[in-house]
């Protein structure tokens, strides 16, 4: 973005949050109430690249730099900083992070790159909590609104960076196993107590996040893989439903369920021709 179109924008949202003049629900929002927005389009981003959609990519990213722009101007309107201090920030930041680029310093490969990044971003967590007259934790850091899942993937790696791991994955696969019995014991029980449920059914995925660490995949698009797999072959029940003018709702459970066989077989039988091809050339 030239210098200008970011100008421009940053007063267009002066005028949107002006008290007199302005438009009343922007007027209105506050840090905590634009925050899910803010969540949103960031997944709308990632959303546009999953699906190699350019245009809606460049219509997304600008969603999601209004977001950055309404963040400062209220923190702005509070006297607390502006966008100007924010873009500094972080152009400090990126300086500081890559003295092989801007200093002297000198790295051989990516690897040894991210062991700078890590320790630079470690200094800067020390010295945040000498600020803070806190004591040093290896997770400092780990934001506490991130998905879930991902939030475990990134607490057990802080973890294990001290230590604190299992050198095997067969040993996360016992903790799963023994997990797994102990929420199977809540729900045996006359009456499951809700908490207990939950909070069974929380270590077991904790685990689960563990084990994707340790497998190195990323468990958050797992999950999108495992979302987008259903929702393909639930869409393929309810068209070979439709062939037979009948709904879901007409079907019995069996017979979606020999529907749902139906739709996983064909759609291995067109991914097969892609894997033969893929093992004879190597790729």
């Amino acid at each position: 973005m030239s210098l200008p179109q970011t100008r421009r924008l940053l007063d267009i949202m002066i005028r949107l949050r002006d008290p007199e003049t302005g438009c009343p629900w922007d007027i209105e929002q506050t840090f905590e109430t634009i925050a899910p927005y803010t969540i949103e389009e960031a997944y709308e981003v990632a959303d546009a690249i999953e699906q190699k959609d350019m245009a809606s990519l460049r219509d997304e990213l600008g969603d999601l730099l209004l977001q950055v722009v309404y963040h400062t101007r209220i923190a702005e309107e509070a006297g607390l900083f502006s966008f100007d201090d924010v873009a500094a920030g972080i152009a400090d930041k990126m300086v500081r992070r890559h003295p092989h680029v801007f200093g002297d310093k000198q790295v051989d490969d990516a690897e040894a790159q991210t062991r700078n990044w890590e320790e630079q971003k470690a200094a800067e967590r020390r010295e945040k909590a000498r600020g803070n007259d806190e004591p040093e934790s290896a997770l400092d850091g780990v934001a506490r609104t991130l998905p879930g899942l991902l939030r475990a993937q990134k607490l057990t790696k802080r973890a294990a960076r001290v230590g604190f791991d299992w050198p095997h994955v067969s040993q996360v696969f016992d903790q799963l196993d023994e997990e797994t019995a102990e929420l199977q014991a809540e729900i045996d029980v006359d009456q499951p107590v809700h908490d207990r449920l939950e909070d069974e059914l929380g270590d077991m995925l904790f685990v689960m996040a563990n084990l994707a660490r340790k497998l190195d995949v990323d468990p958050e698009q797992a999950a999108r893989r495992a979302n987008a797999k259903f929702e393909r072959r639930f869409r393929r029940v309810e068209q070979l439903l439709r062939d037979q003018n009948r709904s879901c709702e007409e079907a019995s459970l069996a017979e979606m369920d020999e529907l749902w066989r139906v739709a996983k077989t064909e759609e291995r039988a067109v991914a097969a021709p892609d894997t033969i091809l893929a093992k004879r050339t190597g790729t």
